[in-house]
């Protein structure tokens, strides 16, 4: 999924028709994007804001309490957003266009896992809803 909406001039040129075009603020209000709070990105050394995928987020970000139980591991929330945010931001600096290609390590939240194991991920730098620079994290396969 990306921020980019598909103007109707593009649509019409593929015999396609836009039957609703979705903001990135409708998208984080929906749950399809979740925002990364904006002081933890600005620590992180994001001047502009980032939000991740709804499957992104899942995959690489989200733990709970609960999780730690189950899977008999301590993370957090805070720290696995650190770490990709931290780890985002690296791929950004390397990269000399709009996407970025992330690699790095996380438990994956399954309910059993306890090792880290690699994750992929893509940054694309795009406009927001009003034309300003924005950040969004996602699967590969969702870019």
């Amino acid at each position: 999924m990306s921020d980019h909406d598909y103007t109707s001039e593009q649509a019409q040129a593929d015999g396609l028709f836009i039957i609703h075009a979705m903001t990135r603020a409708d998208a984080i209000a929906h749950g399809l994007f979740v925002e990364a709070p904006r002081h933890l990105a600005h620590e992180a050394g994001f001047r502009v804001p980032v939000a991740f995928t709804h499957a992104a987020w899942q995959d690489c970000v989200a733990w709970t309490d609960a999780d730690n139980t189950r899977q008999n591991t301590h993370q957090d929330l805070t720290g696995r957003l650190w770490d990709v945010l931290c780890m985002s931001r690296l791929a950004i600096t390397r990269s000399t266009g709009i996407h970025a290609h992330v690699t790095l390590h996380r438990i994956k939240r399954d309910g059993r896992s306890h090792t880290p194991q690699l994750a992929r991920l893509v940054v694309e730098i795009g406009p927001g809803d009003h034309g300003e620079p924005v950040i969004t994290i996602m699967l590969p396969e969702e870019g």
